[in-house]
């Protein structure tokens, strides 16, 4: 149900009754693979409290997790508002994390006295530190800000943020500090997130200030860590430019960036071979990267009889399946990311979203696909999060949460 506006105080925590604390609701989640506690930063829930077709929505994240439903269910909304989350996280400002605001406004929502309209969107990061909340609230019109924010852990208020004064582009924060002064107050900019500001802002000096600083650094590092990723099979098949660097996101450079991995770690070279021999035609025995006289190179199937496939003869599907198997068995030093580099690895994964998860593969090819993000997500180091339109497939999968969606469960009636 659209809500009629979105006030300019931030979403309230969870109350009895409320969501769940993520590690709760994602079973296993909370555990490395070892049998420990797991520590890396990740975030394990999303949730849309009023935000285009979504109303008081959480949706747990596990190590895969799908959305799947019909076409105007809110499976792209869902992952464009996690990217969004992660490009406020990586300090992006508001105008860049949601270019088209009005689109993530409620249909139905009305202005309130001020002529006010905006929406409301969180998530939960876990790790050290435990469940870490994020909540926000935006205002879409009459000028794009950050109405209110609020970060929690471990049920103190850490940071909180209130538009005040609508003359200003600041809103007033006050950040806990449990010193000789309960919180500190300041005003941070209001098209900024204000959690990824925390570190450049606090001292550290007492305990509080130190659990505030933790708190954020755990939120802003699992926000960071993602990659959107949709492969484009027509510019896949011709051959690319040497030296391109990292995996782009519509794995254009594809061809370069196998011309580096094939030489640098040869046993995930060796799973991605593996991977293809469930998903492409024909028998498959490498998979090599050629430099061609113009300073391209271009990829080729090995089909260990003499013969070779360029790319450019693969279908849609199979260049798509090639592309994800890929990018889940690399890793953040492949793939072109905004990375947090001072943080090691074993403190974080590494989020891949794929809108379209399936699209283009045969059954065969998605199966196998499902597997290698589940085996990936096993580990602990590589999530992934995809939207697909039928989930039936997928359910039941070992390691994978599937989030069914339908139009009725958007809620796009009209509030009371």
């Amino acid at each position: 149900m659209a809500v009629s506006s979105v006030s300019a105080e931030p979403p309230a925590a969870a109350a009895s009754g409320g969501t769940v604390p993520a590690q709760s609701r994602v079973s296993g989640d909370a555990r490395a693979p070892g049998g420990g506690l797991d520590v890396r930063a990740r975030i394990t829930e999303l949730r849309l409290s009023a935000f285009a077709g979504h109303r008081r929505a959480g949706f747990p994240l596990g190590p895969v997790t799908l959305f799947a439903g019909p076409s105007g269910t809110g499976k792209t909304t869902a992952l464009m508002a996690y990217e969004a989350l992660a490009r406020l996280g990586s300090g992006a400002p508001l105008a860049q994390a949601f270019p088209d605001p009005l689109a993530c406004v409620p249909q139905r929502a009305r202005p309130d006295a001020g002529g006010r309209r905006g929406f409301r969107i969180g998530c939960t990061a876990d790790g050290v530190e435990g469940p870490v909340r994020l909540d926000i609230a935006v205002q879409a019109e009459p000028a794009l800000r950050i109405a209110g924010e609020r970060l929690t852990a471990g049920g103190v208020v850490l940071l909180q943020t209130a538009l005040r004064d609508p003359s200003r582009r600041t809103v007033q924060a006050a950040w806990h500090t449990a010193g000789s002064a309960p919180v500190t107050r300041a005003p941070l900019p209001d098209d900024r997130l204000g959690t990824a500001l925390l570190p450049l802002r606090v001292a550290g000096k007492t305990d509080g200030q130190r659990q505030v600083l933790a708190a954020a650094e755990q939120m802003v590092v699992a926000l960071r860590s993602v990659f959107p990723c949709d492969p484009r099979p027509e510019y896949m098949r011709t051959p690319v430019p040497t030296g391109s660097g990292r995996l782009l996101q519509g794995c254009d450079n594809l061809a370069d960036v196998l011309w580096r991995t094939r030489a640098e770690c040869a046993r995930r070279h060796g799973l991605l071979v593996e991977a293809l021999r469930a998903g492409c035609a024909g028998p498959v025995t490498d998979l090599v990267a050629e430099p061609l006289s113009d300073g391209t190179v271009r990829a080729l199937l090995d089909h260990g009889d003499g013969f070779r496939t360029e790319l450019a003869r693969l279908g849609d599907g199979e260049l798509r399946y090639l592309a994800l198997t890929l990018v889940l068995l690399t890793g953040p030093g492949v793939l072109d990311l905004d990375a947090p580099g001072e943080v090691p690895d074993a403190l974080r994964s590494l989020t891949v979203l794929a809108d379209g998860f399936d699209r283009g593969l045969d059954p065969a090819q998605r199966l196998a696909l499902l597997r290698t993000a589940a085996r990936m997500g096993e580990r602990g180091h590589i999530r992934c999060l995809g939207a697909v339109s039928d989930g039936s497939w997928a359910t039941g999968a070992d390691g994978v949460t599937v989030v069914h969606l339908d139009r009725e469960s958007r809620g796009d009636t009209p509030g009371p």
